[in-house]
Parts: C-alpha cells; sequence; structure tokens
C-alpha cells in the first residue's frame, strides 16, 4: 500500500520527494507506471494521494468519481486522494503557478497572453491566465486546429502580446539547448514564465532577463503546487512562509556556484575552500579539459592553437554546467562566449572574482597571459565581459579565506 506519491512515466528528474520530506511527516515516493498500466493502477486505488504528472493529468479523470471546480474547468488533475474508497481529483497546479507568476510580478491581468504548448499544463495556464483577468489568450501548437494557432501565426499575428507562459517540454533536462520560441519578435513583453524547473533557468527565461523582462522558470510553481497538495492530503495547511523558505532552500541545494575571473584571480583556490566549507563537490573547467585531451594546456595551444582550446572548454562547460549544488571554476576566458554564459547560468550563479590588475601574476601554464603585458592586454579586453556576465561581482582584493567568506555573505543573502 504506498501512503502517497508521484506518479507518471518517466520521473527520474523530479524534485517532489524532497519537497514533501520537507512540508509534512509522511511517506512520498516516486511512482513510475508504464502507460499500459496506469487504468489497472487507478482501479486498484492502492495509496492514500498521488500526485499526477505528465502524462497522466487527463487520463486519470476517466478514474475519478469527483473532481473540484476548477480541475473541471482546466480538464486536467494533478492530485488525487483516496476517500472511503473513492477517488477524488484537484487541480493545486493553477495555483502553483499563478503564485509563481505573481511573486516575480507577472500579473496577466488586461494582458494578451500567449501559451506555448497543448497538454494539460497549458490547460492549466489558460485558467490561470483567465482566472487573473487576461484580455485574450491564444494556445500556440505546432499545428494549427481548433482553439490553437500555430508559432508562425503567433509571430505575425501577435507580436503584441504582454506575457508568454512555455508549458511544453522545450528546454528541459537532458535537452536543455532547447527554446520553444524566439521572443525578439515580442517587443510588448512585460512577462515570460516557463513551467520546467530542471534547469532552474531555461534558454527562454535567460533570455527575457537578458531584456530586463520579468521571468521565473517553474521551480517555485513546483514548491507551491506541492503545498497546497500536501493540504489535501494531510487537511493541515501549509503557511505563504513555509512555501518561500522551501522554496529558497530547494534553489541554494540545486543552483551551482560557478566562478569567473582573470587567471590567477584565485578561482580554484576560493572554489576549494568553498566547496569544503559547503560540503560539495568542486570542478575545473582547465581540470576536466585537461583529463579530456589527455595534455596540458599549454601543450593543447602549442599543437592545436586556441579556437580548438575554446571548443574543448565549451565541451567542459557543457558537461559540468549540468551538475546541480556544484561549485565550479572556470578558465580565465570561459566567459568569452556567450553559449558558454548560458550554459553556466542554467543551473547557476555566476560569481566574478575582480581581483585587482596588480595582485594578478602571470606564470608559464596560461599561455594567454605568461608575461606581464600579455596579462594586461587580457585584462583590458575581458573587464567588462567579466562584470556584464556576472550575476554577482565579489571583491577578490583579499585573501583566499576573506574571498571565500564573501561569496558565502552572498548565498546568506540570496537565500
Amino acid at each position: 500500500m504506498i501512503e502517497y506519491g508521484l506518479v507518471g512515466e518517466k520521473l527520474g528528474h523530479s524534485f517532489s520527494p524532497e519537497i514533501h520530506a520537507r512540508l509534512g511527516d509522511y511517506k512520498y515516493e516516486l511512482i513510475e507506471v508504464p502507460r499500459d498500466d496506469i487504468d489497472e493502477f487507478f482501479y486498484e486505488k492502492q495509496f492514500a494521494g498521488l500526485n499526477v504528472t505528465i502524462p497522466y493529468k487527463e487520463t486519470v479523470i476517466g478514474h475519478l468519481d469527483g473532481i473540484d471546480e476548477a480541475a473541471m474547468a482546466i480538464g486536467a488533475v494533478n492530485t488525487v486522494v483516496v476517500r472511503d474508497g473513492f477517488l477524488f481529483g484537484y487541480n493545486t497546479d493553477f495555483l502553483g503557478m499563478r503564485d509563481a507568476m505573481l511573486r516575480v510580478g507577472i500579473d496577466a491581468k488586461d494582458k494578451k497572453v500567449l501559451i506555448l504548448g497543448s497538454g494539460g499544463t497549458s490547460k492549466t495556464a489558460k485558467y490561470v491566465a483567465g482566472a487573473m483577468g487576461a484580455s485574450s489568450v491564444f494556445c500556440v501548437s505546432r499545428k494549427a486546429r481548433e482553439r490553437y494557432i500555430t508559432y508562425e501565426d503567433a509571430v505575425r499575428d501577435h507580436s503584441d502580446a504582454d506575457i508568454i507562459i512555455n508549458t511544453t517540454p522545450s528546454g528541459m533536462y537532458p535537452d536543455v539547448d532547447g527554446c520553444p520560441i524566439d521572443i525578439s519578435a515580442f517587443e510588448n513583453l512585460s512577462g515570460v514564465f516557463d513551467a520546467v524547473f530542471n534547469p532552474l533557468r531555461t534558454n527562454l527565461v535567460l533570455t527575457a532577463e537578458s531584456r530586463n523582462i520579468p521571468a521565473a522558470g517553474g521551480l517555485y510553481m513546483l514548491v507551491s503546487q506541492a503545498a497546497h497538495a500536501s493540504e489535501i492530503f494531510t487537511e493541515k495547511e501549509v503557511p505563504a512562509e513555509t512555501i518561500e523558505e522551501i522554496y529558497k532552500k530547494l534553489k541554494e541545494e540545486k543552483e551551482n556556484i560557478v566562478l569567473s575571473g582573470m587567471p590567477s584571480s584565485g578561482k580554484t583556490s576560493v572554489g576549494k575552500l568553498l566547496a569544503e566549507k559547503l560540503e560539495r563537490e568542486f570542478f575545473d573547467t582547465d581540470a576536466l579539459i585537461c583529463e579530456m585531451e589527455g595534455m596540458e594546456i599549454p601543450e593543447i595551444f602549442e599543437r592545436f592553437g586556441e579556437t580548438y582550446f575554446r571548443d574543448a572548454e565549451s565541451r567542459a562547460v557543457k558537461v559540468l554546467s549540468e551538475k546541480t549544488g556544484a561549485v565550479i571554476a572556470t578558465g580565465g576566458g570561459a566567459i568569452l562566449r556567450a553559449e558558454n554564459v548560458n550554459a553556466l547560468k542554467r543551473s547557476g550563479r555566476i560569481y566574478f572574482l575582480d581581483r585587482p590588475l596588480s595582485k594578478l601574476i602571470t606564470t608559464d601554464d596560461r599561455p594567454l597571459s605568461s608575461d606581464r603585458k600579455s596579462l594586461e592586454t587580457r585584462y583590458a579586453e575581458r573587464i567588462d565581459i567579466y562584470r556584464s556576465t556576472a550575476d554577482v561581482i565579489i571583491d577578490g582584493d583579499g585573501t583566499v579565506e576573506e574571498t571565500a567568506e564573501k561569496v558565502l555573505e552572498e548565498l546568506r543573502i540570496v537565500k
């Protein structure tokens, strides 16, 4: 007999057990059920309560004995409980999505909204937009059909849209390079919400943030909907402060700490100290490049040149950017490619260690800054890039211990 859990087809990426462990004193597990077995699973009712995810949010409706008003209007259910042998269905996704959008200042009242996708979460988004008072809502799909327009239609006829909500899996782990739509065509955007929570910031969210458009990924939605589901499971209220606390703690645990900066700015030393203090794994892009290529960096430059090295660096960055909760020291030039910056920011915050030029030193193992003149040239070329790509700028004028403490202090502020 299952107490509580999440039922879906593939659940390896789920954060739900971690969230529910913080919400209440009950057992919560992941339950992967193949499509051919899902009807029998619901018929047997061997559980007290469930969250339901892709692809069963609509399938489950046919097995319910009762459904609440919101879930009925949406046409999708994500929470099911057994009462006296009967199945009752609810939709807490719309509460989570609404809360997540409002938290970052995205309000659909009197706005034109585009919803990307045609699954159960798309229906939830449409309900949220309507409940907020949107002036118009258009659902976007790859193929035109009743009540859906195409992506081409969206760009051609609705470039004045105010809000875009993504409910497709585009950009979701492991296919993190995806992006469902190019938002450059929408000059009136005042908000972008992406239901994807892994990575923490999809390319869609990162692009919106780069344009100073309020944007959010799906992690807060995930925590909020879980809290509302927990209330249904246990009949105990979850305070809003608890939801915020769980979200911030989970985000802190999953988000990588990425250190950028000039060669000899202390990234590796500071990173190792941070990893030790925080009990996290430490990775270094330069070390991974040497491991992958089977040679040291000066030899790579000598034999193959800088372009080859930068390509190897991008491969290393891609590998490490898919880690969670790690400390990552990057090479001095890693931020020169926008693709690297995007990859690192998807599940990380970049901390630029701003060490004064006068305290930077030259060494033979850094081919592009092996003498003082070259170091000064690299500094002049890169300093503005370091600052513009950083989420946080850390004064690196002090010792390794002092610099690490400044990063830790910043982490305490953003918790």
